[in-house]
């Protein structure tokens, strides 16, 4: 069994560098995790070997081939069982015939019991693979979601700095209004105080046009003489008379 092993082994090594060599041919770049042409994942054989005699391995059957043809293999064991047994190294006692019933009800089991077993182990050889399969695609899902919410976030913080720069231009336009304000604020006051200046000065100057009315009205009053307003009332009176009859005239 551990020369069968071994045999697998290699076929699998040989299997590898076969498809390593036609994958180095066929592709046309390497990936930068890890280089795939030269040094493929191992891929583990689903099937077993092939054999003969139900457990000699066909390899040893190709290396005899190549030496001593398609009989040598047969005439191999057959000479060295003789060897063996005509020899004495092989002592044929009670315990070969036990062996051989053992093998006698081993190969009836394997026939009668092997197919359903068999399927059996294929069916939890593929949930643990499925299983695998899941937690590897969980991790390779997550990882992905993983560097699309980075990126989003990268996104969000390019966007933040044209938030700030919205909000340096709202502040500018607050500081702009606000300054704004403060000046149509000053030249209200300052309007203020120029309106009430010149309120002042019509004030001024309306007192001064009427106490200088009445200073002019009191002259007057008091230079004109009862003799000069009798004469002016006596003529005021005549114009009036001559209106009347110039009046009644053209009437």
């Amino acid at each position: 069994m551990l020369s069968r092993a071994s045999i697998n082994q290699a076929r699998a090594a040989v299997r590898l560098t076969h498809t390593s060599a036609s994958k180095a041919s066929a592709a046309t770049e390497v990936t930068s995790e890890r280089d795939l042409v030269n040094f493929p994942r191992p891929v583990r054989l689903v099937e077993p070997g092939k054999v003969r005699l139900g457990f000699l391995p066909e390899e040893w059957f190709q290396f005899f081939h190549a030496k001593t043809g398609v009989t040598g293999p047969y005439a191999f064991g057959v000479g060295l069982t003789t060897f063996l047994c005509s020899k004495e190294i092989y002592i044929m006692e009670h315990e070969y015939y036990a062996g051989l019933s053992l093998g006698f009800m081993a190969i009836y089991a394997i026939k009668k019991f092997g197919p359903a077993v068999g399927n059996y182990l294929d069916q939890e050889v593929e949930k643990e693979d499925s299983a695998l399969n899941a937690s590897r695609s969980s991790s390779i899902q997550a990882a992905a979601d993983t560097i699309e919410a980075e990126k989003l976030e990268q996104e969000r913080a390019k966007a933040q700095v044209m938030i700030f720069d919205a909000k340096h231009e709202n502040v500018a336009l607050q500081l702009e209004a606000a300054y704004r304000e403060n000046l149509v604020m000053v030249h209200q006051e300052v309007k203020k105080r120029l309106d009430y200046q010149v309120e002042i000065q019509n004030v001024q100057r309306n007192m001064e046009q009427k106490q200088m009315v009445d200073y002019v009205i009191r002259s007057v009053e008091a230079a004109i003489t009862p003799a000069q307003e009798k004469a002016a009332l006596s003529q005021c009176i005549l114009s009036i008379k001559s209106l009347a009859k110039q009046n009644t005239s053209r009437i």
